[in-house]
């Protein structure tokens, strides 16, 4: 059965400052308990805690997070793919994604066969030790190369690689979710769920004090709570399941002064109504 829950990356700065087992405390507390973990250092202490979770509150992980290269604060796949491995096993996982491609792999064809090659080889190479390697999209991945758009070249270039669909990123791409959902039938493992919402004219553009063309340009599109936008999420919900997604994971990269707990329980409450209580809560 697919589960609906939530993408830690939100509470990234709660948890720098109170630590795993608070927030997580309050995540269970708003009704959540499958979580996405993304940009948390994955420590010795931050991994104990988030296994105790599993345990004490019932929490649990969808999916673990690892970037191609290791960073001064993070482990690299592929540098690091047997750590990263043995973290999923330790939080009950069987799955890891990537949120991003480097943006070198963009510069000319020969960096991004590179790229699709090494992806390719990771996921094999993880597949062989029970690990499912997913590849989360942004918008840039909906440019067309040669009339095919990135994001179906490394499809079809990384035919091991598996894929997790974020909903608000296939929008401004100016793709439809619920098509995007349906047509990686097959090769999808998991699904962000973050809205789409245009936002409304603020009274300083009206008014001529604030910049019409800057809000044009770089405001105008927002991240919203799910419900909040201009997405239908029941049909692309219901296509994430039927397309063999595991888990679908809210997730909101600005809540524009809101409370991060409270644009979460909004979510939780849209998807409630929706009628999707069970897998919120299983």
């Amino acid at each position: 059965m697919a589960r609906i829950g939530i993408q830690l990356m939100m509470l990234k700065d709660h948890v720098a400052e109170q630590g795993v087992t608070p927030v997580l405390t309050r995540v269970r507390d708003l009704g959540f308990h499958t979580v996405e973990v993304s940009q948390i250092p994955m420590t010795e202490d931050n991994v104990v805690s988030l296994e105790r979770a599993r345990e004490d509150l019932g929490i649990r992980y969808a999916a673990i997070s690892g970037s191609i290269a290791r960073t001064s604060s993070a482990y690299g796949l592929r540098e690091d793919l047997d750590e990263h491995i043995a973290h999923a096993r330790r939080l009950g996982t069987d799955k890891i994604r990537i949120g991003i491609m480097p943006l070198s792999a963009l510069r000319d064809e020969e960096s991004f066969r590179a790229f699709t090659r090494e992806v390719d080889d990771l996921a094999r190479r993880a597949a062989d030790q029970g690990i499912s390697l997913s590849y989360h999209n942004h918008h840039i991945e909906f440019a067309k190369v040669d009339g095919t758009t990135i994001l179906d070249r490394i499809r079809e270039q990384a035919p091991h690689l598996r894929f997790e669909i974020d909903c608000h990123w296939v929008t401004r791409g100016g793709y439809d979710a619920e098509r995007t959902l349906k047509a990686f039938d097959g090769v999808l493992d998991l699904v962000h769920l973050k809205d789409f919402r245009i936002a409304p004219v603020p009274l300083g553009v009206l008014d001529g004090t604030e910049d019409l063309l800057e809000f044009w340009e770089r405001s105008i599109v927002q991240f919203a709570e799910v419900g909040q936008g201009n997405l239908d999420w029941r049909p692309v919900i219901e296509q994430g399941i039927a397309s063999g997604a595991s888990d679908l994971l809210i997730e909101q990269d600005r809540t524009y002064g809101r409370d991060i707990y409270d644009s979460l329980a909004i979510s939780r409450e849209h998807l409630v109504e929706l009628g999707y209580r069970d897998l919120i809560e299983a």
